[in-house]
């Protein structure tokens, strides 16, 4: 068998490349040796949200009489059909992905992919038989897996990551979260919101630490509220699992502390996958424990691309989606741009939801930008107030001397949604002018942009 590309995997870069490949009428296989749509699709992005969806319907129902609607009897939270639900959605997608491969009449080959030289890769089937497919460009696309650390042995039973987090049978009563970035502030809110009792600890001096100072702020007063009990500034020592529960050992700035819980959840990071895939055999350079490319994603091999998680640059599904488009129609003969790795927009979908792009306001400063912030409070808009969920803010960063926007960040309830805008805004280098200027409908989240640039010249009606 030989193809014009090979992917390896199928995650949110690997089924992209290939399909953008086919439509550039190159022959094309995809190797992959789990579900189809990868851990995001599978056990991160979709599953997650569905996870979250349903602890936001529970807290929309113990507060439905807010909203004029009587409920009688108990309301409960019932963990195994919430995943149920969660692990139905991901099936569907993952469906929905091997279509899309059909349609675009892509080879699947199902195995473990390893690089085996001279264009050649090597894929061993469940039952141990090789196949070697040869290919005239090979693109590595295998993603990452939950970082384990040495105090935190994951066995998958009392400290577990994320996968086991997305599958439990039952509730915990109480949980420690070690690790505040996107995926251990999803979980924290999700079981916090069917009520578990849920500790969160983070190393550095705020949670979401990748985001402007005063969202994370922000947040860790939405948690606190909650009934979170957030740790900042802090680091699990040790877990003691020998007994029914864990007994986790945290330092924080007051001397160390004891916390138990059933179960201990390691949210630090992600490690990629790149052993066993014939790297080192084929002399493929790496940098810092990841492959190092150019900006198309060549690899120092001739033929030998790579995208992703296993590449550097921020582990995202759209990330690796664009770099996967990117590095296929450069194959193809196209002249894309290069991804511009700082308008790369970053999503927490807790709630309050969390989204941003750009440079925070301490790193605009660093950078040596004369700055001007504009911001707006969901406490002044009109559709947040009437949503009944009124917390957080619209945040705008400008250069004071061309008034080009550099960063953006947003908490609030919907912001997900409304980070695209700002996207798109800095790409076409817009100004706060060019913001106040463009009509936002009424009442929407969204006019919470138009009003913080308004604000940054002095100019806002509503604050």
């Amino acid at each position: 068998m030989k193809y014009q590309v090979l992917v390896i995997g199928s995650g949110p870069g690997g089924y992209v490349a290939a399909i953008r490949a086919s439509q550039l009428n190159l022959s094309v296989a995809i190797v992959e040796r789990s579900e189809l749509g990868g851990i995001c699709l599978n056990w991160g992005c979709i599953p997650t949200k569905s996870l979250l969806k349903s602890g936001q319907v529970f807290e929309y129902a113990k507060k439905s009489a807010d909203y004029g609607v009587e409920i009688d009897g108990d309301i409960k939270p019932n963990l195994p059909k919430m995943v149920e639900r969660s692990r139905g959605v991901a099936a569907n997608m993952s469906k929905g992905v091997q279509f899309l491969l059909k349609k675009n009449k892509i080879d699947v080959i199902q195995g473990f992919g390893k690089l085996a030289g001279n264009g050649k890769v090597e894929v061993t089937g469940e039952d141990g038989t090789k196949t070697i497919i040869e290919a005239d460009h090979i693109i590595l696309a295998t993603g990452a897996r939950s970082k384990q650390l040495p105090n935190l042995p994951q066995d998958g039973i009392k400290i577990i990551g994320y996968r086991k987090a997305l599958t439990l049978d039952k509730q915990p009563e109480s949980m420690v979260v070690v690790g505040s970035g996107a995926i251990g502030s999803e979980f924290a809110y999700f079981y916090s919101s069917i009520g578990t009792k849920v500790t969160l600890v983070e190393f550095l001096p705020n949670i979401v630490p990748n985001e402007d100072e005063e969202v994370s702020k922000q947040l860790g007063r939405s948690f606190k509220r909650m009934g979170i009990d957030v740790m900042t500034d802090s680091s699990v020592e040790k877990v003691d699992t020998s007994g029914n529960l864990c007994i986790v050992t945290i330092k924080t700035p007051k001397g160390e502390k004891t916390v138990e819980a059933e179960i201990v959840l390691s949210a630090v990071g992600v490690t990629p996958n790149i052993e066993n895939i014939g790297l080192e055999e084929n002399g493929i350079v790496l940098e810092k424990g990841k492959i190092k490319v150019d900006e198309f994603y060549r690899t120092n091999v001739k033929g030998v691309y790579a995208i992703g998680d296993i590449v550097h640059g921020p582990a995202l599904a759209h990330v690796s989606s664009a770099e996967a488009i990117c590095c296929v129609e450069k194959i193809a003969g196209l002249s894309p741009e290069p991804i511009d790795y700082t308008n790369i927009p970053g999503c927490t979908y807790t709630t309050p939801e969390v989204a941003s792009v750009g440079l925070t306001e301490k790193k605009a400063i660093e950078a040596g930008y004369e700055v001007k912030i504009g911001k707006f409070p969901f406490t002044a808009s009109g559709k947040a107030n009437s949503a009944g969920n009124n917390t957080g803010f619209v945040k705008l960063i400008f250069d004071a001397k061309n008034d080009k926007l550099l960063g953006a960040h947003m908490i609030g309830l919907n912001v997900t949604e409304m980070i695209a805008e700002l996207i798109i805004a800095k790409k076409l280098d817009a100004t706060a002018i060019d913001f106040i200027k463009s009509i936002h409908p009424h009442p929407t989240m969204s006019e919470a942009v138009m009003e913080a640039a308004a604000a940054a010249h002095g100019e806002a009606i509503h604050t």
